[in-house]
């Protein structure tokens, strides 16, 4: 009985370890933040002066920017992204120590033969000498060097225009090359004056970004690690 209780609780530890183990894995969320969902839609007022004009108004003038303004509106994102990195640390650490502890020594200069004699016996067990030495050494160091690189592009819709007159942009691309399935998603918000004339921004001009890319096939199950490898993990206290 003791044993059948006891080989239940292992598995219970095991199964909410697994549970544990599979909800640690890196993950975003690609919800707009707080600020953007708090702050109101901008209200996009149709007032034209002089109806007949001859270069055109309303959703598709004749000479305007071809550049998206508008909620649903299409925006090529080029996707940049360098992170660099090297830090360095040495360390140095001696400490000598040395300690010393002597006995006392009586002189006698009397005449008594017998008081001299017990002056040097007792000398002879009080020059006790007691020396210790410790040295302590400590050398340290460590280097590390990362470089990164992400370019791609991807074309995103905006999904809310606010009030400010930012947009709230997000956009996916899933590819099938292989048997290999290749997913890139970005969200963010961007400034309306950062869009160039080809309808493009930069990756660098987008706040609060979100960037996913993904590989889901046979090598990203070659490269990741089995659940009972994590559970084992997750619970090894060494």
């Amino acid at each position: 009985m003791k044993l059948t209780t006891f080989f239940c609780i292992a598995i219970s530890i095991l199964f909410f370890s697994g549970c544990n183990a599979v909800h640690t894995q890196p993950q975003i969320d690609m919800k707009p933040p707080k600020y953007v969902e708090q702050m109101p839609s901008k209200e996009i007022r149709e007032n034209y002066s002089n109806a007949g004009s001859l270069f055109g108004q309303g959703r598709n003038p004749l000479f305007a920017d071809r550049k998206a303004m508008r909620e649903h509106d299409i925006v090529t994102v080029v996707i940049e992204e360098r992170a660099t990195s090297s830090s360095n640390a040495q360390k140095n650490f001696n400490k000598n120590n040395n300690s010393r502890l002597g006995g006392g020594v009586i002189n006698y200069g009397g005449e008594s033969s017998a008081i001299d004699s017990i002056v040097n016996q007792f000398n002879k067990i009080g020059s006790l000498r007691f020396e210790t030495e410790s040295q302590r050494n400590f050398t340290g160091g460590g280097s590390s060097t990362r470089n990164e690189q992400f370019t791609t592009t991807i074309s995103a819709r905006i999904i809310k225009v606010m009030a400010n007159g930012n947009y709230f942009i997000q956009g996916s691309k899933e590819l099938l090359i292989d048997g290999e399935k290749q997913i890139i998603q970005i969200s963010g918000v961007i400034r309306p004056y950062d869009i160039d004339q080809n309808n493009q921004i930069n990756s660098k001009y987008i706040s609060d970004a979100k960037i996913i890319y993904a590989t889901q096939g046979e090598i990203q199950k070659a490269t990741q690690r089995g659940w009972a490898n994590q559970i084992i993990e997750s619970i090894w206290p060494f």
